[in-house]
């Protein structure tokens, strides 16, 4: 429960993160979406690799996994290509935003 709450809450940084540029006239990435962005990948691989013993009667949805460790790898490729930039584009910007509600979206479904 504590790494689930771990890895909302990184997700939730990288939107709020991504949001406050959303009036700024260049947008620069801060820093903190790539640290909540590895946050919540390794919050992620721990409750994968506990899930076992956590829950050992619930199977585990790889699909869900999956899509969740792809959304946040492109998230995390896109900071790491962007974040030296003294400007962000708008199209990177709003994608890591619309990918960071999929991924929260995923994450609060059943």
């Amino acid at each position: 429960m504590i790494m689930y709450v771990i890895h909302l809450l990184s997700v939730i940084g990288i939107l709020v993160l991504l949001l406050i540029q959303w009036n700024k006239s260049p947008r620069k990435l801060n820093p903190g979406v790539l640290h909540a962005g590895l946050a919540a990948l390794i919050a992620g691989v721990v409750m994968v690799g506990l899930h076992e013993s956590v829950k050992p009667d619930e199977e585990l949805n790889h699909t869900k996994v999956g899509i969740k460790f792809f959304i946040l790898a492109v998230i995390l490729v896109l900071g790491y290509k962007n974040i030296k930039k003294p400007v962000v584009s708008t199209k990177i910007w709003a994608t890591m935003i619309g990918l960071a509600i999929v991924n929260l979206v995923i994450a609060l479904a059943p």
